[in-house]
């Protein structure tokens, strides 16, 4: 093909993209439906024009047109790849992994229904043997992802239930094109009688192998672009060749899916990234990745369209009934899941409630596009496969698709419409009316004051603000017929509010670099649970959510478990810190919220509901000092090192501010502010890195300022260090057992805990000890020992305990002192003696007793 003929075609494929969206919101239709629209006609424009006698002016540009080499590989190997790790890398992943068991089961369930409910309905039909039917539905059971979540932005769906569409449809296509290459491969090999559920085996190696390398490939690529912080270009270049290599060393090389090793690969950068790439590089890479996904979207539509006219060019009358029975097998696939699977799901508080408009409009939403006709192509042009069979898969997919295009996306917006979706609740149209009130109130003000300022024609700014109080009268009037609504209904819009305005102080925080990527993410995804909690079940939802965002997750729980366990460090510290860090953060959220109370919710609702809200606010100041201070007693010092860190760097923000600011007021020049950037760029990197935490250098600490260990010379001191092992214990958590056979003693660094014997309890709180008594009198426990506070304590094993009683009198004595409290006799012949050996007899078991559950 000529070269200026090639770039001809290129640069008009470009320029249809490009008109695609404004047509598409002129005519009230999915883009997808107008990029093929367009696919289409082109095509068919080309094959008349080459065919006609009526003029030969446009005979090259149509040959060139109906000799591009399209070809399956094109869709899959280039542009699959780019559209399914661009979408992975948008996801919100840490929302998304609350409701990881619905989308996982909508995703594969969805797809092995429709696959075989489709090929069952196609069999009695259609001369092809059954593997060929379930091909088929493979193939048809792929849906548009842009298509279907676009239903949920264009309305005011639950984020919860978009989220987990969203999440279905992407991950839909992986599953749909593993079971595709799964049939393709029976199919191929021409077996009389294959065995459907021997072909099936090989489904489970494709999507776990695929996701292995995915994960591998991602974790390499996030590390080799934190390498790259100082170029972000590069750093675009090579998540560029992320999917690519990812999908080619897959599906040649491994043998596995390529396409859950792409999608796999995008979810690992997406959640790994914030942690490594910095904030502006991050931005700059989902801004570039979005424009490459928009260009590889527009074509493979278009690309795809452009074989239509083609594939439908033998279709015959009995293949216009075979795409019925498919569109009929295909609802009723999408019915049974959306009836059948989601209400059982709902039902075992797996998925949100779906109610019936939008499970019609999810059913009527399943629209097909280019992945169907790229795989329908596939199969078209495998020599292996029989001619009829070629010719069947092709009609009846692309047949399908142009239904679901040109039936289903035109009327989509008139199924949404027709069930209300697009239309606001009464709360939600009273509040508005409220809102346009006040802020025109606030916009009189302003302009009044502003008009005044510029010295306008004072007859323009009388009949302008005649024109406006008229506009202004109008909706106060409406406001006034929304005094009806609930006081709890205005109280859970002023927290939905709240909430929001949270989600905005975050991301305001995050951009002045106030507030680290990954901790900015997190905090965003307990906002959107809190938005979320406040729309299903008000106050009370609110209220609950707030006090789960501060309890300590499972991973952390996790970690103190095997650090208490099996004495590993690095994962409590660090968790830790990133507990700590959120505390902080958030604290300085929550003081931020009351002053949003005061300014913006009073005047929109009355002060009683700015009152209710504001003690929900105190309450959870209250929480979160609570969990600050239980962690304080536990880690002393770290808290403090934070909160300098923060000033430190609202400091320097403040100061490149004030130097950016004296550069567009032009007091100083570019190359001034370019030095002066320099000269701040040491202390932005070191605040940029968090103080560590360090367990071991904590406990040597706590160690040195024990009161019983005060007799102690330095030198045993640090070995008594090294001998005592840690233990973090939360509110709950038992210590000790009765009837436990003896073989440490615990000392309370911080906390307090609860001792429990016989009909008695009594508290043992920072600096004392416990378990030594029974130790000494060689029986098993007699108290069981609970942590009531966050509880930090050291253990030490009986042989060394029994040592250092040798090497500290100031112990012994209050050994001695606690038995006497307690009623026990302890004589000095039961303590060891100065210089003795230690001993321990030869029954006694030794056992770490761990103080989490």
């Amino acid at each position: 093909m000529d070269l200026i003929v090639f770039l001809a075609i290129l640069s008009g494929l470009f320029l249809a993209i490009a008109l695609s969206e404004p047509l598409a919101a002129r005519l009230r239709l999915p883009v997808t439906v107008i990029l093929a629209a367009i696919g289409i006609g082109i095509g068919a424009a080309a094959a008349w024009f080459f065919r006609t006698d009526v003029t030969d002016a446009l005979n090259p540009l149509a040959l060139a047109i109906l000799t591009l080499p399209i070809s399956s590989d094109l869709f899959i190997y280039i542009f699959l790849p780019v559209l399914i790790f661009q979408v992975s890398l948008t996801l919100n992943l840490r929302r998304l992994l609350d409701d990881w068991v619905p989308v996982l089961v909508l995703a594969v369930v969805a797809v092995v229904v429709a696959t075989f409910v489709i090929g069952m309905a196609l069999k009695p039909f259609t001369p092809l043997p059954l593997i060929a039917c379930l091909l088929i539905g493979a193939i048809v059971s792929t849906t548009d992802p842009s298509a279907v979540v676009s239903i949920f932005r264009a309305t005011p769906a639950p984020q919860r239930l978009a989220r987990i569409v969203e999440g279905e449809s992407l991950l839909n296509d992986a599953a749909a094109i593993a079971l595709t290459s799964v049939f393709l491969v029976a199919v191929a090999a021409r077996d009389a009688e294959p065995n459907i559920g021997l072909a099936m085996l090989g489904l489970p190696w494709l999507i776990v192998a695929g996701a292995a390398v995915g994960w591998l490939v991602g974790r390499l690529a996030v590390q080799v672009m934190g390498w790259m912080n100082p170029w972000p270009l590069a750093q675009v270049s090579i998540s560029f060749a992320t999917p690519f290599v990812t999908f080619l060393f897959t599906d040649q090389v491994i043998g596995a899916s390529g396409v859950v090793a792409v999608v796999t690969a995008g979810m690992t950068v997406n959640f790994s990234a914030p942690g490594r790439i910095s904030p502006p590089a991050l931005a700059q890479l989902r801004d570039a990745w979005a424009l490459i996904a928009y260009w590889a979207g527009g074509l493979i539509f278009v690309l795809a369209a452009l074989l239509v006219p083609r594939i439908l060019a033998d279709i015959r009358p009995a293949d216009v009934g075979l795409i019925f029975v498919t569109v009929v097998a295909a609802l009723v696939a999408r019915a049974i899941v959306l009836y059948g699977i989601l209400p059982l799901l709902t039902a075992a508080r797996l998925s949100p409630q779906v109610d019936s408009p939008y499970r019609i409009a999810i059913l009527w939403g399943g629209l097909r596009g280019a992945v169907t006709l790229a795989l329908a192509l596939a199969v078209t042009e495998n020599p292996a496969i029989f001619v009829e069979t070629k010719r069947q898969v092709g009609i009846i997919a692309t047949g399908f698709v142009l239904f679901t295009l040109l039936v289903q996306g035109t009327t989509l917006r008139w199924v949404i419409s027709l069930l209300g979706l697009d239309r606001l609740s009464p709360l939600d149209r009273a509040l508005s009316d409220q809102v346009v009130a006040v802020s025109l109130q606030e916009v009189r003000e302003t302009v009044s004051e502003t008009a005044r300022e510029m010295d306008l024609t004072p007859a323009i700014v009388r009949d302008e603000a005649v024109r406006f109080g008229e506009r202004l009268n109008m909706a106060v009037e409406r406001a006034d017929e929304a005094r009806d609504i609930l006081e709890k209904d205005r109280v859970t819009l002023g927290l939905l509010a709240l909430a929001g305005h949270e989600r905005d102080l975050i991301l305001e925080a995050f951009q002045e670099n106030l507030m680290s990527p990954r901790l900015a993410d997190r905090m965003l995804a307990d906002a959107d649970r809190l938005i979320e909690a406040t729309l299903t079940e008000g106050r009370s939802g609110y209220r609950a959510q707030a006090r789960r965002s501060l309890m300590a997750s499972r991973t952390l729980r996790a970690a103190e478990w095997l650090h208490n366990r099996f004495r590993l460090k690095q994962p409590l510290a660090r968790l830790t810190e990133d507990r700590f860090e959120a505390l902080v953060a958030h604290r300085q959220m929550l003081r931020a919220l009351t002053g949003f109370i005061e300014g913006r919710i009073m005047r929109i609702h009355s002060r009683r509901v700015a009152g209710l809200l504001h003690d929900l606010i105190k309450r959870r100041i209250e929480d979160t000092n609570r969990e600050m201070e239980g962690l304080r007693t536990q880690f002393p010092g770290y808290a403090e090192e934070l909160e300098r860190r923060l000033i430190r760097r609202l400091v320097l923000q403040r100061e490149e501010a004030e130097y950016d600011q004296m550069t567009a007021d032009g007091l100083i020049g570019p190359e001034l502010r370019l030095s002066l950037r320099d000269q701040t760029a040491g202390e932005r990197a070191a605040l940029a890195t968090r103080p560590r935490l360090d367990l071991r250098l904590q406990r040597s600490d706590i160690v040195r300022s024990f009161p019983l260990f005060s007799d102690l010379d330095p030198e045993s001191l640090s070995q008594l260090a090294r001998q005592m092992k840690t233990v973090y214990a939360k509110p709950g958590d038992i210590l000790m057992r009765k009837d436990d056979k003896p073989d440490r003693v615990w000392f309370i660094a911080s906390g307090a805990v609860e001792a429990e014997q016989a009909s008695s309890r009594f508290l043992l709180g920072r600096g004392e000890m416990f378990g030594q008594l029974s130790l000494l009198l060689r029986r098993s426990r007699r108290a069981r020992v609970t942590a009531i506070s966050h509880t930090t304590l050291l253990t030490l094993e009986e042989s060394r305990f029994l040592d250092l009683l040798r090497r500290a009198p100031q112990l012994c004595t209050a050994v001695q002192a606690s038995a006497e409290k307690r009623g026990v006799a302890l004589d000095a012949s039961q303590l060891p003696q100065s210089g003795a050996p230690a001993v321990v007899k030869s029954g006694w078991l030794r056992r770490g007793i761990s103080a989490a559950k």
